[in-house]
């Protein structure tokens, strides 16, 4: 796997170790088997000190041990999908008992800031924002049940730009111009993980994401002259603002956590099978040997 994410543990001393994984995407999925196992995992993760920075590092997790706190974030995975987000966080919570457990709207920066460093080690304020694209009606990228995707929605129309990109709200007013030419919707009812309402009159903004965002708290200075509001992950307020974006209905309980579960035991299968994969590649050499 090459998405990668950074694990971090706070022992009871205060002190903590930086761990490296290349399984950043669905690990929101280990953290449904609660402390023991994850902490378990951790002797087979590379561990070198390595912070990634904010535009590669797909996920992260931080257990604080003396203080019963677990932090994380993620670019993919059912924390990340509108149907699947609220059944994520009731399952993790049930498997930490006793422990606060946060989302990281800012990814990388929070776990440094957490434990005392500096943010800025992981910014990469010198990269111009990665611009999406805006898709049609009827492009495939918003085919299936989860399609992702950023709804943007205006007094006049709106619009859904690709989510495999930066968050189009990083672009500033420039946004603005590029929605002159996108191609228009009528409304949204896709389960999309994040939109921007914008009110042009009042020069007035609020987005929100269910992945993490570099630099998320940051982006009213990208807006000046604007009110920018960040509604983190509550995507009802974007409904409740434009009638234009309404996804379709959902069942957020006993279905969707059905289905979380599902992807659970298909990643521990998967999990299990690269571990046997990577012993017998380790034991191979000593039997030839000993043949």
């Amino acid at each position: 796997m090459g998405d990668r994410a950074n694990v971090i543990v706070v022992r009871e001393n205060g002190t903590h170790e930086l761990y490296r994984t290349g399984w950043a995407v669905g690990i929101d999925l280990d953290l449904l088997e609660g402390p023991t196992p994850v902490l378990a995992m951790l002797p087979g993760l590379r561990q070198d000190g390595w912070w990634l920075h904010d535009t590669v590092a797909q996920g992260g997790i931080l257990l604080d041990l003396g203080r019963k706190v677990l932090l994380f974030f993620a670019w993919e995975g059912p924390s990340t999908e509108l149907r699947h987000r609220a059944a994520v966080f009731e399952l993790i919570r049930a498997a930490w008992p006793g422990w606060e457990v946060r989302w990281l709207y800012d990814g990388s920066a929070e776990l440094r800031e957490y434990v005392g460093l500096d943010p800025e080690y992981v910014r990469c304020r010198d990269s111009a924002p990665s611009v999406a694209p805006f898709l049609a009606p009827d492009d495939e990228d918003l085919a299936g049940p989860d399609p992702g995707g950023v709804v943007i929605t205006v007094s006049t129309g709106c619009h859904v730009a690709s989510d495999a990109f930066d968050h189009p709200v990083s672009e500033g007013a420039a946004l603005l111009n590029r929605l002159a030419d996108a191609p228009g919707h009528g409304g949204c009812h896709l389960h999309v993980n994040s939109g921007i309402h914008i009110d042009p009159e009042r020069r007035h903004l609020g987005w929100w994401s269910l992945c993490s965002s570099p630099q998320a708290y940051q982006i009213p200075e990208l807006w000046p002259g604007w009110t920018v509001e960040f509604w983190q992950d509550d995507w009802e307020r974007h409904v409740r603002a434009s009638d234009r974006f309404s996804p379709a209905a959902f069942d957020a309980g006993e279905e969707a956590r059905a289905a979380v579960l599902v992807e659970a035991g298909e990643r521990r299968t998967v999990r299990a099978r690269n571990r046997a994969q990577v012993t017998r590649l380790r034991t191979a050499p000593a039997r030839s040997r000993a043949g």
